[in-house]
């Protein structure tokens, strides 16, 4: 049987081993005495189809200890973030897997800033929950529990998160360019709101799959050139200018150019940053499994950057720490602070479109001035205890190389880096390497993983 997973991401497992209406309602009564007898929680979830028997159990957790919950129904991840700060709520509880499989599902967890708990407060909740020590109260009413407006409603996450996400674009540039967009939504919770952003707000015109919520997959969750294989060639022959594809929860954004390219995720904070520093100069934070490409534009406008430990939640302690203008992470996470303190895949669509329109060039053109790496990621189950042995043996394997221990272990020379730590969202051990050609990263990670097997 699978393990509950547990970290500063959130928490995940599969539905019906480890992750079980029990489960989610320890974990919502543990967030609830959390917050305070009273609070007023955002309730959410993705489209899978454990989502409504596991929302429910959250739900009832929460009312449990006298929280009141605002139940949002369907909507993305970031959707809830900006909507707990606009609405000056207590917290919220986002149910998901993100890019898991179907069978897995989990919660992320939110503060009154809209950011996912900071990994001492997420600590706070889950010695609640291991203890068990709920502020129960007496059965509360159903006035409780709140459901929003619909996504018509000027008031709802939709439309509020649309108008903000768009605020941060140059609108009348992108209009007047009238671009033709493909969206890969598959069938997860974003495909609404992107539709919403794309058409009323920038004047694009949409084409795609899975724009609806569905119980089901269009294909493999996570937007790897893997998955998307079929999907990238479609953005050239609908003759788009560019491709969008969305992870089921919505905080994570794929490209895809107008050649029909698979472009991925790692670019997509670059080309934000590249839009970003032209406009305001300032700090960027990125973890330390991102790519080098942020590193050297950065460097390119005169910038400072900061290299996190992986996972949102430190990424955007960084962000507060150095007062920075923008972050995230290279699996396509965007973290707008003037939007919200959650990886934005809508923030990152205007910012996108706004740098095609203002350059007036495709945005294989764009792709291709940026500075040339290839990445390589590789996944191996490794016992987690016998990884520090691990590390030494690395180190002393690569002497020449700079060492870095704030997250597993990084070593880095003047053109190359890998990384080596265990993920947050699921059982195994991650080997990410960069280089300037694909051969270099792919030899970094069996070199590296040959030590691990």
């Amino acid at each position: 049987m699978s393990q509950l997973i547990v970290s500063v991401s959130g928490i995940r497992g599969i539905v019906g081993e480890t992750l079980t209406p029990a489960v989610v309602l320890q974990f919502a009564e543990a967030l609830g005495s959390y917050l305070g007898q009273g609070s007023r929680v955002a309730l959410s979830r993705d489209n899978r189809p454990s989502g409504t028997m596991l929302g429910a159990a959250a739900a009832a957790g929460l009312l449990s200890v006298g929280s009141e919950v605002v139940d949002l129904g369907i909507a993305t991840t970031p959707s809830v973030g900006v909507f707990v700060r606009e609405n000056k709520l207590a917290g919220g509880i986002q149910i998901s897997a993100s890019h898991n499989p179907a069978p897995w599902n989990g919660l992320k967890l939110f503060g009154s800033d809209g950011a996912v708990l900071a990994p001492a407060e997420g600590k706070q909740v889950v010695n609640l929950f291991q203890s068990q020590a709920f502020r129960r109260l007496q059965p509360v009413t159903s006035r409780s529990w709140h459901p929003v407006a619909s996504e018509n409603d000027p008031h709802s996450p939709l439309q509020l998160h649309a108008r903000l996400a768009a605020t941060q674009a140059n609108t009348e540039a992108v209009r007047r360019k009238g671009f033709r967009v493909f969206v890969d939504a598959n069938g997860g919770a974003g495909g609404p709101l992107a539709v919403h952003l794309l058409q009323q707000c920038l004047s694009c015109m949409v084409e795609g799959i899975g724009l609806h919520p569905s119980d089901s997959f269009a294909h493999i969750p996570e937007p790897t050139a893997e998955n998307l294989a079929e999907i990238a060639p479609m953005v050239a022959s609908k003759r788009c200018a560019v491709g969008f594809a969305l992870d089921p929860d919505a905080d994570r954004l794929a490209l895809m150019d107008d050649l029909g390219r698979y472009i991925g995720e790692e670019l997509t904070l670059a080309l934000c940053l590249e839009y970003v520093l032209r406009k305001s100069r300032g700090t960027i934070v990125v973890n330390m499994s991102t790519s080098r490409i942020n590193e050297d534009l950065a460097r390119q406008y005169g910038c400072s950057i900061y290299r996190s430990a992986v996972g949102e939640a430190n990424v955007v302690a960084m962000m507060r720490q150095h007062q920075a203008v923008l972050g995230g992470e290279g699996n396509g996470g965007v973290i707008d602070p003037r939007v919200g303190w959650v990886r934005d895949p809508f923030v990152a669509m205007g910012l996108v479109l706004s740098l095609m329109a203002e350059e007036n060039r495709p945005l294989s053109t764009l792709v291709d001035a940026l500075p040339q790496y290839v990445i390589q990621k590789d996944k191996y189950e490794v016992d987690p205890l016998k990884l520090p042995a691990l590390y030494e043996s690395l180190i002393e394997k690569y002497p020449d190389a700079r060492v870095n221990r704030l997250d597993g272990l990084r070593l880095d020379w003047p053109d190359r880096w890998v990384h080596i730590r265990p993920s947050n969202t699921e059982p195994i051990v991650r080997v990410i390497a960069e280089a300037p050609r694909a051969d270099q990263a792919a030899e970094l990670c069996q070199l590296v993983g040959a030590s691990l097997k």
